[in-house]
């Protein structure tokens, strides 16, 4: 099936030569943070992580995001389903490839990440974390390869396809919560150290990583001949709603419960997010935008007449995308470490070089994700000509 990844025409090979070209300045600017070390970044002795871990945090619900459609489709016989199920499995193989590449590149010595395989501390998270992540991809691409050789040979799955989908819910479910408590396991940063981090964690990938597949569909709609179907869209986009609901409503959760108790330690990290604390006010513009974004995403998407018109619903999924990124990948991360623990406020932001790392390791998974769709996209049409 592979050489379906190597026919196509000047606009795929123009997507192609751009991502590697963006591939290439990110490995550039990389080299340079590699040789200098992270003094290129904009962490320090009190924000630890910055800018990579963010976006590990929010790609890790991407890919977890898959189990909302393999569930349905696998266990419930939802066949609407049939044709982007095997779109959320490729994008979780896509996604968590770059979760590990942000792990390399926050790294000062990237060699170190092999400790964690010579050297295994089962009582770590982040040791658990790696084994989740690392086999929930290897599912993936076990099943939505073989699925997909099969569905070209035109017969059904294997039984031992099918305890593998079975074992990768779980593990979908699992990598977002083990995450989750890297977070809430920690018991000097208040503003982490809550029992629903994980919940929240699941609520935003079930909204924003099935809004990205949504999106991605729209376009193979109007660019190929892939179709996804009336019924899927709106079955998918049902799903997202409540989990966008879900999401809002945890974050309100953790609202009430930091200043009704009106502990200092788990409101100051909100008052900074809200309203700036001690000077430093760099990340209110960001939470408020994406409180304003996600309200404007909820009512575009509770009503059925607003959700089923998709001139109203591609501009709600993009701004519950940019709303659930703003949040997850790039207020929680950093808001956890203001104020430090003697009350000072030591802002952070990402750099330049920082930056444009991110954005070369965006472009690894995007040119995976393109790879694999290319591929599933030619399989299908191809059994669907031969069906007719």
């Amino acid at each position: 099936m592979l050489e379906k990844a190597l026919t196509g025409d000047s606009k795929y090979w123009g997507w192609i030569g751009f991502l590697l070209l963006l591939i290439a300045v990110g490995f550039g600017a990389y080299l340079r943070q590699f040789n200098e070390g992270l003094t290129l970044t904009g962490l320090s002795r009190d924000v630890s992580w910055g800018f990579y871990i963010a976006q590990l945090t929010y790609l890790v619900g991407v890919a977890a995001s898959g189990v909302m459609l393999v569930m349905p489709y696998y266990l419930h016989d939802h066949k609407a389903f049939g044709k982007i199920t095997i779109l959320g499995e490729f994008m979780a193989v896509g996604a968590i490839t770059m979760c590990l590449l942000f792990v390399l590149v926050d790294l000062g010595q990237p060699m170190r990440m092999m400790n964690m395989i010579i050297f295994p501390t089962p009582n770590s998270v982040l040791f658990w974390d790696m084994v989740v992540l690392n086999t929930y991809m290897f599912l993936n691409i076990i099943i939505g390869w073989t699925v997909l050789q099969n569905e070209r040979k035109g017969i059904h799955y294997q039984k031992w396809v099918k305890v593998l989908i079975y074992l990768s819910i779980p593990f979908a479910v699992s990598i977002h919560t083990v995450t989750a408590f890297l977070y809430a396991g920690l018991p000097g940063r208040h503003f982490w150290l809550t029992a629903i981090m994980a919940p929240r964690f699941l609520a935003g990938a079930f909204c924003a990583g099935p809004a990205i597949l949504l999106l991605i569909v729209f376009f193979l709609r109007r660019f190929t001949s892939f179709d996804a179907g009336d019924k899927a869209i709106k079955s998918l986009a049902v799903i997202i709603t409540y989990a966008m609901i879900l999401n809002v409503f945890f974050l309100l959760l953790e609202l009430f419960t930091a200043f009704y108790s009106q502990l200092p330690g788990h409101m100051h990290a909100f008052v900074y997010l809200f309203a700036g604390l001690h000077g430093g006010h760099a990340l209110v513009p960001v939470m408020w935008a994406s409180v304003i974004l996600a309200v404007i995403v909820l009512i575009l998407l509770i009503p059925p007449k607003f959700r089923n018109n998709y001139n109203l619903l591609i501009p709600a999924l993009i701004m519950l995308v940019l709303s659930t990124w703003l949040e997850k990948g790039v207020a929680l991360v950093v808001a956890g470490f203001i104020p430090n623990p003697l009350e000072h406020v030591n802002e952070y932001a990402p750099t330049l070089n920082e930056l444009v790392i991110s954005v070369g390791v965006y472009a690894v998974g995007a040119l995976i994700v393109t790879v694999l769709y290319k591929i599933a996209i030619g399989v299908k049409a191809e059994v669907g000509d031969a069906a007719h």
